[in-house]
């Protein structure tokens, strides 16, 4: 069996991944332009750091190590304002968001890279439809069996997250009546969902991958599409779940909740045995209901997950406390209980506006830091999700984008 070197690394650092859509500014519709984008910031100090992903209307944003998450907000805001001044003088605009509301996958076209060639080769349509866009936080561990044991007791979390970063209710022109639609399309991965409870160890793991290489079933750890993995080479644990913000800000108040959670579980007993019975059903109701699902605990009690994520927060003030990080995780905890999750408010901007195009030209403004200016009269208003389609999405099918060949440097 070969074996799988696990990295340490800092215990409860920090890192975030951001993958962001690339708008076209006149029709507000995916903008075929990362290649253009990454040239524009080949001369940046942050250029390694921002990568191509699986098609060309998509980037992907990594930060540095941080130990603590208000220096990793400090670097994403200047990230953010130097990726957005390139995407200016590219002739496109930047949003979050996990899905963009209105793209067609039809028109995707993937980028040219070996990995994701074959990914497209392997996976037909399903490459292109996986044009969504997540949010995955990296936290530090010492040893691969102290990962495995941190994915283990932060499963149970899982739909808490989903639900806090849920951003994508609209799909192809359609309110999907999912607060987080995306991880419909991240599921139809044969190794999407999570690690196998009988992994107890970094051993364990190793087997498991050495089997699944054995019948051919994965190549690498890459082709694990979980929930939650290790990243051996980082010496981390990788959350994977939640869609990508709005703002860079709730992106790094989601990261400082995670890291105070990892630090919470790993001093709480581990879960029931059989505690991964009721992982996919709170899965669905998280995706389906954000923060108004059911939960089911791992010892089986029902209960609101709103509630259940009211009693963690209150849980978490004490590390928090020890973190310094206590204004970030009661932001997000306010944020939560009165205003509700992403896709709550882009909900909202629809009922206010009615068009799906302006609903994105929301969304880049938000990822600007314009979200405070933006109109919210509906924000607290119920908004009844409809299955029909709002728009025709054929006819708001875009032309590839015009690349301007204003220069930065």
């Amino acid at each position: 069996m070969e074996l799988i070197t696990f990295v340490p690394s800092t215990p409860n650092s920090l890192g975030i991944e951001l993958e962001l859509q690339l708008i076209h500014p006149r029709s507000n519709d995916l903008a075929a332009a990362s290649e253009e984008l990454l040239a524009q910031i080949a001369d940046q100090r942050f250029a390694d750091r921002v990568k191509p992903e699986i098609t060309r209307s998509m980037i992907e944003l990594n930060s540095s190590v941080h130990e603590h998450p208000m220096g990793l907000l400090v670097e994403m805001r200047e990230m953010r304002d130097a990726l957005c001044e390139a995407a200016d003088a590219v002739g496109v605009a930047v949003s979050g968001g996990g899905t963009h509301p209105f793209m067609r996958w039809q028109d995707r076209a993937i980028s040219d890279t070996p990995r994701f060639q074959y990914l497209a080769e392997m996976y037909g349509y399903l490459a292109r439809q996986f044009t969504v866009f997540g949010q995955h936080i990296h936290v530090g561990v010492k040893s691969g069996d102290e990962a495995i044991g941190l994915v283990h007791r932060l499963s149970p979390y899982v739909p808490h997250l989903i639900a806090m970063s849920a951003s994508s209710p609209y799909c192809e022109g359609v309110d999907t009546m999912f607060s987080c639609s995306r991880l419909n399309a991240v599921n139809s991965f044969p190794l999407a969902g999570h690690m196998p409870p009988e992994v107890r160890d970094w051993y364990g793991f190793e087997a498991h991958i050495a089997q699944l290489r054995s019948y051919g079933l994965a190549e690498s750890i890459k082709d694990l599409y979980w929930d939650i993995r290790p990243k051996p080479e980082f010496g981390t644990v990788e959350v994977r779940i939640c869609d990508t913000p709005l703002t860079v800000e709730r992106a790094c108040r989601l990261a400082a909740f995670t890291q105070a959670l990892a630090i919470l579980v790993m001093r709480d007993p581990p879960p029931v045995e059989g505690a991964f019975l009721t992982y996919r059903t709170n899965h669905f109701q998280a995706c389906r209901f954000g923060l108004q699902g059911n939960y089911v605990t791992p010892d089986g009690q029902r209960m609101r997950l709103m509630d259940h994520l009211r009693g963690t927060f209150g849980r978490l003030l004490a590390v928090a406390d020890e973190l310094g990080t206590r204004d970030m995780i009661e932001t997000l905890r306010d944020e939560m209980f009165k205003s509700g999750n992403d896709a709550r408010w882009l909900r909202s901007q629809f009922h206010r506006v009615h068009d799906l195009p302006l609903v994105v030209e929301s969304m880049t403004r938000a990822f600007r830091g314009q979200r405070e200016a933006i109109e919210q009269t509906a924000a607290r208003k119920r908004i009844r999700a409809l299955s029909e389609p709002m728009h025709d999405v054929q006819a708001l099918a875009a032309p590839e984008v015009a690349i301007v060949t204003e220069q930065l440097h």
